[in-house]
């Protein structure tokens, strides 16, 4: 027996860079907090931000550097390549899951498998970071892929076999990742045409024309939500 999810509607506060959160069946996900450090992101107090878990895609310092302060005093359990929960460890905060790509695990909320990324890791420290990875998210309310910081790569045509997306947070900001004209390549890949922008406009080398990028998705049959920092949309 086939079973369809209902059409679900499910909130994404966007902290700036590629940090954002949800809440699925009441836990609170936390993905790579980097807000102290980021310019943009000045008028975000992480006191403030309550988690359950916070997911790391990888080790480079604009994706965990707030994440020993928030799991520190949330008590959040850290989700992450095995290197990367190691070092969190010799950090202080025991509560973590190791995890590494092409694996999965049913957690309360639902199942996270871990998806490859193009990429590399390197801790704040130097120390190694493991293997960049992204996440899908497979739960009783709804389906989303976050890449994680990445290229685009045929990997992501594996995506539709494991889930159907309802949405996709994408690094669209090029130079380091993917540009917009990969995401929406990546859209076919992954058959889903809703995608969340991050990774753009933190720093000089990811500037992008916000207006434009809007527009190429349109233009392609496809629609790409660039939330201001701070702000909670509906998707």
């Amino acid at each position: 027996m086939t079973t369809f999810k209902v059409p679900f509607s499910m909130k994404l506060t966007f902290y700036g860079h590629s940090c954002f959160a949800v809440t699925i069946n009441g836990a609170k996900i936390l993905f790579d907090p980097f807000i102290t450090y980021n310019e943009l992101a000045k008028g975000i107090d992480i006191n403030t931000i309550e988690a359950d878990y916070i997911f790391l895609s990888h080790g480079h310092t604009d994706h965990v550097a707030d994440c020993m302060a928030i799991a520190t005093r949330t008590g959040a359990k850290v989700v992450s390549n095995f290197e990367i929960c190691e070092w969190i460890g010799k950090q202080g905060h025991a509560n973590t899951h190791p995890m590494n790509t092409g694996g999965k695990w049913k957690f309360d909320f639902g199942t996270v498998k871990c998806t490859a990324a193009q990429h590399s890791s390197g801790l704040p420290d130097g120390s190694y970071g493991g293997n960049p990875m992204g996440f899908l998210f497979m739960t009783t309310e709804t389906d989303f892929y976050y890449s994680g910081d990445t290229a685009l790569t045929l990997d992501m045509q594996l995506v539709p076999l494991w889930a159907k997306p309802a949405f996709a947070v994408l690094p669209i900001g090029d130079n380091f990742t993917m540009d917009v004209a990969d995401a929406i390549r990546c859209c076919d890949m992954i058959q889903c045409d809703r995608i969340v922008g991050v990774h753009y406009d933190t720093f000089g080398f990811i500037k992008v024309d916000r207006d434009a990028a809007i527009q190429a998705f349109e233009a392609a049959g496809k629609t790409l939500l660039l939330p201001q920092i701070g702000e909670t949309i509906e998707i």
